[in-house]
């Protein structure tokens, strides 16, 4: 077991302050590369990955350092970095293909794996240890509390939200990222029997192989990715809307230019705060350049040093036709909100009524939350617009065309085709 370190008072449950093994240097040149592409190669069993990202001081969320843990090999740690080509990428997919002969146990995949896979790290199986930690209705499923309940031992978290980028890497920070895999793969197998133990263990397989091959097939790029700039819902006008989306692209493209987050640049609450100054009524104005600089946002240094595109932003509003500006509302993909359904539709409120109190129920039943028994967007999908000739079939059918995975479909079926009929009871909620 790993060396810990008991701080004061007696009681307190130590602290994993060091990896078993001495601290590994990092692996930054070809040489030591293919030596622990051969080590791991030569390990047995299921491998430990992790990754560090910088995505709250880059513009990317690529990955700056890369953790491995696998019995018989030990902890390496790779710096992705001093791999990258000419494109800025690296490709590492030699050592993806030394570990997958086994699982990958990787906690709260979805966060890591874009940026392995962009690394040439795909994984053939995995293991989600998070994934496992709600599939089994535990209260607390971050790392840490895994690690603390299992083995009675506090993680070190503090360099959690550091800059990874940073060379050389701190060596305090090594000795963080080395710990996030010391104890994985044993949390892999306890966990394991727990699943076995609970009947969950072919959910928690058919939910890996989804993430596996969510990952071989990145999502697309969402449109009208300004919109999600916070505060925009308080902008009221078609105008405002258009300050918001060039202001934006414009921090958007010096951000990626500088390699840096977004928000260094410029704070959301600065955009929106600006695009409000906008007046509702015929004969609105795009605010001058005194104005923007009136804005707290906009008296920051890295805001101050990019003020002339700002203004240019401004510029390009101004020079918009009425039809170039943006509506104030999109067309949603999917169903409204089920806040507005009495209105729009009470038909299918009243199916939601039924609907949202069933899965909740049942998923107390199971122990595990109701996101992991059906998506929020599936369940809504499925109230607003059951399948025609309502039957376990049908609803199976739509369920799977909504990517639900055969385990839930077993479970959600039939009570969904009994409860979505238009004869069924209704159920307070």
């Amino acid at each position: 077991m790993s060396q810990t370190d008991v701080r004061e008072p007696a009681s307190e449950i130590p602290l994993l302050t060091s990896p078993r093994d001495a601290l590994p240097a990092v692996v930054d040149t070809p040489e030591a590369l293919q030596a622990c592409i051969d080590s791991l190669a030569a390990g047995h069993g299921p491998t430990a990955v992790d990754a560090e990202r910088a995505q709250s001081f880059r513009y990317t969320a690529r990955g700056y350092l890369f953790q491995f843990r696998r019995a018989g090999s030990g902890t390496h740690l790779v710096d992705p970095v001093a791999f990258d080509t000419a494109s800025g990428l690296c490709d590492l997919s030699g050592l993806a293909a030394a570990i997958n002969d086994d699982e990958w146990i990787i906690h709260a995949a979805t966060q890591d794996l874009p940026c392995l896979v962009e690394a040439g790290l795909v994984p053939d199986r995995l293991f989600d240890t998070e994934l496992t930690g709600r599939l089994l209705g535990l209260p607390r499923v971050g790392l840490g509390p895994l690690i603390e309940g299992t083995f009675q031992l506090r993680l070190l978290k503090e360099h959690s939200a550091a800059n990874w980028s940073l060379r050389p890497i701190p060596q305090d920070w090594l000795v963080y990222a080395a710990l996030d895999v010391e104890l994985l793969v044993e949390l892999r197998d306890n966990l394991l029997e727990r699943l076995k133990a609970a009947g969950k263990l072919e959910w928690a397989l058919q939910e890996f192989d989804a993430l596996v091959t969510g990952a071989r097939t990145p999502s697309p790029q969402r449109p009208d990715r300004w919109r999600r700039t916070s505060g925009t819902h308080t902008v009221r006008t078609p105008l405002g809307l258009a300050v918001v989306r060039e202001l934006w692209e414009a921090r958007d493209d010096i951000a990626r230019s500088e390699d840096c987050a977004p928000g260094r640049i410029l704070i959301d609450q600065a955009i929106t705060d600006l695009a409000n100054l906008v007046p509702r009524g015929h004969g609105a104005q795009v605010p001058t350049r005194s104005q923007l600089r009136a804005i707290d946002g906009f008296k920051r240094r890295n805001a101050r040093r990019w003020e002339n595109n700002w203004v240019d932003a401004l510029d390009r509003v101004a020079a918009l036709p009425a039809s170039a500006l943006p509506p104030l509302r999109v067309t949603p993909d999917g169903p409204p909100n089920p806040r507005t359904w009495e209105l729009k539709d009470p038909e299918a409120w009243a199916r939601w009524q039924r609907v949202r109190p069933a899965t909740n129920e049942l998923a107390s039943e199971l122990e595990l939350p109701v996101e992991n028994l059906i998506s929020p967007d599936t369940l809504r999908r499925i109230a607003w617009r059951p399948p025609a000739n309502l039957s376990p079939d049908t609803v199976d059918a739509a369920l799977t065309e909504l990517g639900s995975r055969p385990w839930q479909r077993t479970l959600l079926a039939a009570l969904l085709a009994e409860i979505l009929a238009p004869e069924a009871p209704t159920t307070a909620g």
